[in-house]
Order: structure tokens, then sequence, then C-alpha cells
């Protein structure tokens, strides 16, 4: 094999890598997009704009909540539109939820 063989390979595996990642990377937009209209339909504008400032506040939370409310309206169990009211009443339960679940351990 020579030298610009070689070069020619790495040079397609490269392009291809490059692709591939272009193809995820578009991937993720569209799902993030797909969520962002779904989350439109499902939340009043006041409750996005609450959503958005969990968001920065707490990222992992926010993404947590976004799953469980889809889930919940594929299911049929969530009133659309969610109103700001109904959505703090729905991040208290899961709050509550979480706090139950909390073990400590304190050693003596």
């Amino acid at each position: 094999m020579d030298i610009e063989e070689i070069k020619r390979r790495k040079l397609l595996e490269l392009q291809k890598k490059l692709q591939e990642e272009q193809a995820k990377q578009e991937q993720l937009l569209e799902m993030e997009l797909q969520k962002k209209a779904l989350l439109k339909k499902i939340l009043t504008p006041e409750a996005r704009e609450r959503l958005e400032r969990i968001r920065m506040a707490r990222p992992e939370f926010a993404a947590a909540i976004e799953l469980q409310l889809i889930q919940l309206a594929q299911l049929g169990r969530l009133k659309i539109p969610l109103t700001d009211e109904e959505f703090k009443a729905l991040l208290e339960k899961i709050a509550s939820a979480k706090r139950k679940r909390e073990i400590k351990i304190v050693r003596k």
C-alpha cells in the first residue's frame, strides 16, 4: 500500500465519521423541535414560562418534568392545555413524591 492510498482511506474514514455526527445532530435537533411543539400544545404560555424558569435553575429536573408531561399527555391523563395553576399543583405532587423517596442514613 502506498502513502496516497492510506491518506485516501483516512480521509474517507474521517468524512464518514463527520457525516454520522451530522446525522446524529440533526436527529437530536428534530427530536428537540418535536418536544417543544408538544409542550407548546400541552402547556399554556404562563406554564411554559414557569418551566423555562425551572430549566434555568435545575435543567435535569426540567427535562424530567418535560418527559413526564409528554407521557401523561400521550396517555390521555392530562387536561390539555395545562394552566399555570394546574402545572404548579402537578409540580407539588412530583416534588412531594421525590421527598418521600429520600432516604437519610444517620450513623452513630
